[in-house]
């Protein structure tokens, strides 16, 4: 009996020990009572994988099941976020100060985390000074769509000859892909030549390195879908936009499905004061400007405002559980940053809206309007 039960315990001992985990812990300090989670950001969306209450040291440990390649995952509380990359079995420290979690912390145990700090600051960073730019009431709208072109394109040329192309199997380098400015990726897959090298370099590396990845196979399908789509807009660049599109008042319309299923033409809105916003749901921003938009269509909507709200969100079933309770017309248009409504419009960076009169004529967009409620009382 008694060896019977020895070798129950060597079993046991052994399962634990071939337990493969990986270990993210620290502390938050000055967090105390925060719920802080660590969040897998899966193909499929963001999941919590598990989450604490910080107690006054603020000390948190979390695991997770080891992964057949690199997957990526972050530590929140609220709107603070910290990125990480895991590989394999490794132990991740990282110490933070809160309420500067997302900048004012250190992280050990994993150089790819460390890169993917410094990317995340450099991110913020182009965000601050992009805002610094569009808010110069001195410049001109195209003084200040250059400006933000050329820091953006600067801030990719360095990304790519110091991350990605030295190292394109690397998480960070995969992280830098999907960094975006203002809800919209910096790289854009979907039709920049350049950007959708950039995406096969490095899925061509997953496939060496990680052959029956889902990541890996992901990139791929982004980069030959991007690789359609330039093709198809070589051979449509050369028409010139139907004419039927096109009113008697310069208006371009735009046809979208809305959230109902139902077709609805941005020009039938000929009468009403109209404000037509381009917007991504799933950004931190959206909330905010969601109860601005509440405000100003329960103030003005029956004096004959109307929103038409066209969202570039990717995940069609996301935008409709973020729209049923919306009062005004919410359409999407599925090839998001791709999408020719983008470009007739100039959209450079999302959330933009323009403000269209009674007659269908554009008045204005958020760049040249300086009190947006006053003006719609103006034309009302």
């Amino acid at each position: 009996m008694k060896k019977y039960v020895m070798a129950a315990v060597v079993a046991l001992a052994l399962t634990a020990c071939s337990e493969k985990k990986f270990h993210v812990e620290g502390q938050i300090a000055g967090a105390q009572d925060s719920l802080l989670y660590l969040e897998n950001l899966g193909l499929d969306g963001v999941q919590v994988v598990d989450s604490v209450r910080l107690g006054a040291d603020g000390d948190f440990s979390f695991s997770g099941e080891e992964q057949e390649a690199p997957e990526f995952y972050r530590l929140r509380i609220a709107d603070q976020i910290i990125s990480l990359a895991i590989d394999s079995t490794e132990t991740v420290t990282v110490k933070a100060q809160w309420p500067r979690m997302a900048s004012a912390y250190e992280v050990e145990g994993s150089e790819e985390c460390r890169t993917i700090k410094v990317l995340a600051l450099k991110q913020m960073e182009l965000q601050r000074r992009a805002m610094q730019v569009s808010r110069d009431e001195a410049l001109t709208i195209d003084q200040v769509n250059d400006s933000i072109m050329n820091m953006v394109a600067r801030y990719k040329d360095e990304v790519k000859r110091q991350y990605i192309f030295p190292r394109p199997a690397a998480s960070s380098a995969y992280f830098a892909l999907f960094q975006t400015l203002g809800g919209m990726l910096l790289f854009n897959p979907q039709t920049n030549r350049d950007d959708i090298k950039v995406y096969a370099a490095v899925a061509t590396s997953w496939d060496q390195n990680w052959p029956t990845a889902a990541r890996g196979r992901n990139l791929h399908n982004i980069a030959i879908e991007g690789m359609k789509n330039v093709r198809i807009a070589d051979a449509d660049r050369a028409r010139a936009i139907d004419a039927s599109k096109v009113k008697e008042t310069g208006l371009i319309d735009i046809a979208l499905t809305d959230n109902h299923g139902q077709l609805r033409h941005l020009s039938d809105l000929q009468g009403k004061v109209v404000l037509l916003d381009f917007h991504v749901f799933a950004t931190n921003e959206s909330p905010e400007r969601i109860l601005l938009l509440r405000e100003l269509y329960n103030k003005y909507n029956a004096q004959g405002l109307e929103i038409y709200q066209v969202s570039l969100d990717a995940d069609e079933h996301f935008w409709k559980q973020q729209t049923a309770a919306l009062p005004w017309i919410s359409v999407r248009e599925d090839k998001g940053v791709g999408s020719s409504t983008l470009a007739i419009y100039n959209v450079q960076a999302v959330p933009e809206y323009f403000l269209i009169d009674r007659g269908n004529n554009i008045i204005g967009r958020s760049q040249t309007i300086k009190d947006l409620e006053q003006t719609i009382k103006s034309l009302l």
